[in-house]
């Protein structure tokens, strides 16, 4: 018989503190980004998931330290591009609250920290042990090792790009098995998935984004949908997902990856001689 899985929320994060307090006549980009969180958050606690669901993680709750130190510190104006991810990874994202997170990286390149509490329901096959995690993700190592043999620095990425996820929900089964919204009961997941594709649209008209890369096949068919008549129209395309289990990527992924944004056009906005885009008309 399935059991019916609430996801059980650690305690509601309003904004605080001197980089969240309302600014006298305008809040910042990043502020109304972190909002959308919140209000995506709000929306997702009122959903259940049955079995196989066992566990649920949501870092945007528990590693709200790191996650608002990486969108306030690198979400400051306008971005051309959004590179999009699924949802978290158990050694990634669900450790660090950074997208496709690994531990090293956002350590090291992206200097972003801060505290990660344990999550509401904890599984003990996958502990989140936040910036002292020693497993290291494999498809994060990747992604962010790329722009960073590209870009040399982060303020070179992020001037024109930025990475998010489409949903920020980690889903174990009882063994501890990660589980992707694919797996996902059929009522359940199109439930989750059209509550995360209308906060995509918001997040894309806030930022000015005119150009989605969703990092493997069903980020990108999700923005597709999601994004389907969206005036002023924003292009959506696909870049193989650096996951360890794509045969396609242990081929190369790389390589791969760095011919995908040649063909784009995305590699002049990822050297420091180009100019960062205006956040004025």
């Amino acid at each position: 018989m399935a059991v019916s899985q609430a996801f059980l929320p650690g305690p509601t994060h309003e904004p605080t503190g001197p980089l969240m307090e309302p600014l006298p006549c305008t809040r910042s980009l990043a502020e109304g980004f972190l909002e959308e969180e919140l209000r995506l958050n709000a929306e997702l606690r009122q959903l259940q998931f049955p079995e196989p669901v066992g566990v649920i993680y949501n870092p945007v709750d528990y590693a709200w330290e790191p996650h608002s130190n990486y969108v306030t510190r690198y979400c400051q104006g306008p971005k051309e591009v959004l590179f999009l991810g699924m949802n978290p990874g158990p050694f990634g994202m669900a450790q660090t609250g950074v997208p496709f997170g690994e531990v090293n990286v956002v350590r090291d390149w992206l200097g972003v920290g801060g505290s990660v509490r344990t999550p509401p329901q904890e599984h003990p096959k996958r502990p989140v042990l936040g910036l002292e995690c020693t497993q290291s993700e494999v498809s994060g190592a990747r992604f962010w090792g790329l722009f960073r043999a590209l870009c040399g620095q982060p303020h070179v990425f992020f001037r024109h790009c930025f990475v998010h996820n489409l949903c920020p929900l980690l889903f174990l089964a009882p063994s501890g098995r990660n589980l992707t919204p694919a797996e996902l009961p059929a009522k359940q997941r199109e439930q989750l998935l059209m509550i995360c594709d209308a906060a995509l649209c918001r997040q894309v008209q806030l930022l000015g984004v005119r150009l989605v890369v969703g990092v493997g096949r069903l980020a990108e068919q999700r923005a597709r949908r999601a994004l389907a008549g969206l005036s002023p129209e924003v292009q959506v395309e696909g870049l193989l997902h650096p996951s360890p289990r794509s045969p396609q990527a242990n081929k190369g992924w790389e390589a791969a990856a760095r011919e995908r944004l040649q063909e784009l056009g995305l590699l002049p906005l990822l050297t420091s001689e180009c100019p960062a885009r205006s956040s004025t008309p």
